[in-house]
């Protein structure tokens, strides 16, 4: 008997994004499950969630860009969907930029992201049992304990060093580039005492840390085995530079890209063909990256073009469709390990144009 099931990964990857997508928004526009602003969302829609959407295209068809200031501005509550009413949530802010930040509540997404992720990581890199080191933003955000859960899962314990992102953009826009220095030494100092004194196999920061640190200490004789970095560009020149010079071809680097919104985005692992170019996966189907015209944003550019980061998170915690990133990367072909488009060397949103403050988040 021949099945009509396709055996082709790509095909099969798209099926599973269709019908986790259609059960998605069954979840968030249901009244038994729905939250009250999706429920109020599609009493005032002149398209019914429930029985329009079909498979994911129909969201990109659908729904309109969401936008960050309900994230900002609407009442908590009003995300929470109905089986989860009275269940106390977390509240996770993102990014390093001041002013009201966009909150996301949840209770257990980063936990089943972060577990997803730990499937990516090499045990000889990051050894079961061992001690870990996170030097970066802690305080509102999800990473925290993100980080500490993907420890904690894989065996280990976790210390950290805080870092407040928010206040080194805030003094590089204002050209502080002295008190910005004396922070991040502040920040390196604090992290390379714990590593002199404790033995640490693995370690989470940002790059521009991760370089300064390297300065201090030699990163493989200080026994760690394993780094994971995300948070701001990567050139294929930097990505070079960090693995040889600053990791010394011995300690493993794993380049990462996600936020509170999204979860965690791996990366393909590099061949010489990347040529040290990086490309990212999107935790599909719970999230899905499309590359996006600027311009005319229901479209896709071709791939090994330029365009704009769109987000869809597909949660059973958080329904955010079609959400512009303030990223733009290059639009890569499915691989062998991740069968759905992949991003490639991410940059802020307008960064061929005009510069743009990363701080060192």
């Amino acid at each position: 008997m021949t099945s009509n099931v396709t055996t082709d990964p790509v095909a099969a990857a798209q099926r599973a994004l269709d019908e986790h997508a259609v059960q998605i928004v069954q979840w968030h526009f249901s009244p038994e499950t729905g939250c009250p602003y999706w429920l109020d969302f599609a009493a005032k829609a002149d398209f019914n969630p429930l029985s329009d959407v079909k498979c994911f295209a129909d969201i990109i068809r659908l729904f309109p860009h969401f936008q960050d200031d309900a994230l900002r501005f609407e009442p908590l509550d009003r995300w929470v969907p109905k089986p989860y009413k009275g269940r106390p949530f977390c509240v996770f802010e993102t990014g390093g930029t001041t002013g009201m930040p966009k909150q996301r509540i949840g209770w257990d997404d980063y936990k089943i992201d972060y577990e997803q992720f730990s499937e990516t990581l090499d045990d000889d890199a990051f050894p079961r049992g061992g001690h870990w080191l996170m030097v970066g933003p802690t305080g509102p955000r999800r990473l925290r304990l993100a980080i500490e859960h993907l420890a904690n899962y894989r065996g280990s314990s976790c210390m950290f060093v805080d870092l407040d992102p928010r206040w080194v953009k805030k003094l590089i826009s204002s050209k502080q580039f002295d008190q910005a220095k004396a922070y991040m030494e502040h920040v390196v100092d604090q992290a390379t005492i714990i590593l002199k004194h404790r033995k640490v196999t693995a370690l989470f920061t940002t790059p521009k840390l991760l370089e300064a640190l390297a300065e201090k200490i030699s990163l493989p004789e200080a026994g760690i085995k394993g780094v994971f970095v995300g948070g701001t560009t990567m050139t294929p020149q930097y990505v070079r530079f960090l693995i040889e010079e600053v990791c010394e071809g011995e300690t493993k680097l794993v380049p990462t890209y996600g936020n509170t919104l999204m979860g965690l985005a791996a990366h393909k692992p590099l061949t010489p063909e990347d040529n040290y170019s990086i490309t990212y996966h999107a935790p599909q189907p719970r999230a899905v990256l499309r590359v996006v015209n600027p311009d005319q944003t229901d479209q896709l550019v071709d791939y090994g073009q330029w365009g704009r980061v769109e987000l869809t998170t597909l949660t059973r915690e958080l329904f955010m469709p079609r959400f512009l990133e303030r990223d733009e990367v290059i639009r890569r072909k499915p691989c062998e390990q991740y069968p759905w488009d992949g991003v490639g060397d991410v940059r802020p949103f307008g960064a061929s144009k005009q510069t743009i403050v990363e701080g060192v988040y």
